[in-house]
């Protein structure tokens, strides 16, 4: 680890103001730690910003449900109204990294996380998203756990969040306090695909600080949940997962929002399974034909093709156990 100074912030300006001169900032700690000991990053500055009041969980008139960024992803999955309005938020967080990281990690770095990808944390191995212009060591190596979907000739990286996978699905917002005041910024377009500049991972502007993550109110009846796939039970990382929202009412599909993790560069959404489920009746036969189109536009790799099957198969049971089978 590489010497860097401290500094804890009062309040927000403090935190703005050290961001704006460079400062990092970090609350859990449970990812740039890590990476600051394998010493993939390097800051200069670390500011702790736990103690800003960032920690509640709000609820609009509509339905609508806003996470600050500060609050601990085992205090969201247990918040009463995320597990009863947004039930795939809950068992996203539920099946992420172990009980004693959900009681440290915050909403806000969970989305922030940088990739699992063994290249990219070994330091001797070329990599273009931790040293632009290195090359992608992944491209002729070992990439089974690697991106099919949103993929470049510069990265093929995942993204590794389950939680950043329901709120792509749900079309959240990433609230955002900065310099320039306060902004929103989609979540489709807050994390960025890597395309030729795979180390600008997210529309975050030089010292701007996440401040919470917005939920839309959407329909209801509205029918959730998170299904990973992944090699062993627990503590593992998805090697396909699918966060699906369901809004059906006269037996008919009205409002349909799904997601896919552990196969995209970023949470890949997945508009033309959303497409083919709208103005539709449930069925075993509409889930099988609406997962077809999970996989379209997928690049599988030399050892991860076997994602192209299993990200439809998971897609489809996910519809079938949302929906139900009929």
């Amino acid at each position: 680890m590489h010497p860097f100074s401290f500094a804890k912030a009062a309040n927000t300006r403090d935190a703005l103001d050290a961001g704006r001169h460079g400062g990092r900032y970090i609350a859990g700690g449970t990812t740039l730690v890590d990476l600051m000991r394998e010493t993939v990053e390097r800051p200069e500055t670390l500011v702790d910003i736990s103690d800003l009041p960032l920690r509640d969980v709000t609820v609009a008139e509509r339905g609508g449900l806003r996470i600050g960024a500060l609050v601990t992803m085992s205090e969201a999955a247990a918040h009463p109204k995320v597990r009863t309005l947004y039930p795939v938020i809950s068992q996203a967080l539920e099946l992420s990294a172990s009980a004693q990281l959900r009681n440290m990690a915050t909403i806000g770095g969970n989305i922030m996380q940088r990739t699992r990808c063994t290249y990219f944390r070994d330091v001797t191995a070329d990599c273009n998203k931790r040293e632009p212009g290195s090359g992608c060591a992944a491209l002729k190596g070992f990439n089974r756990t690697h991106a099919i979907l949103g993929t470049s000739d510069a990265c093929v990286a995942t993204h590794p969040s389950d939680a950043a996978v329901a709120f792509a699905a749900l079309e959240a917002r990433v609230h955002l306090l900065g310099p320039d005041g306060e902004r929103q910024v989609p979540f489709a377009d807050f994390l960025l695909r890597p395309g030729n500049t795979p180390n600008r991972e997210q529309a975050l502007r030089r010292g701007e600080l996440i401040t919470g993550v917005e939920v839309p109110a959407l329909p209801r009846p509205l029918k959730s949940g998170y299904l990973k796939v992944r090699d062993r039970q627990s503590y593992e990382f998805a090697l396909t997962s699918a966060a699906v929202a369901l809004h059906v009412r006269g037996g008919v599909i009205r409002e349909a929002k799904v997601a896919a993790g552990g196969v995209g560069t970023v949470p890949w959404k997945l508009p033309a399974v959303e497409r083919h489920l709208v103005g539709e009746r449930p069925s075993d036969s509409l889930w099988a034909a609406a997962a077809e189109r999970a996989a379209d536009g997928a690049r599988p790799l030399r050892h991860n093709r076997f994602k192209v099957e299993l990200l439809k198969r998971t897609v489809e049971r996910q519809l079938r156990v949302v929906g139900g089978s009929k």
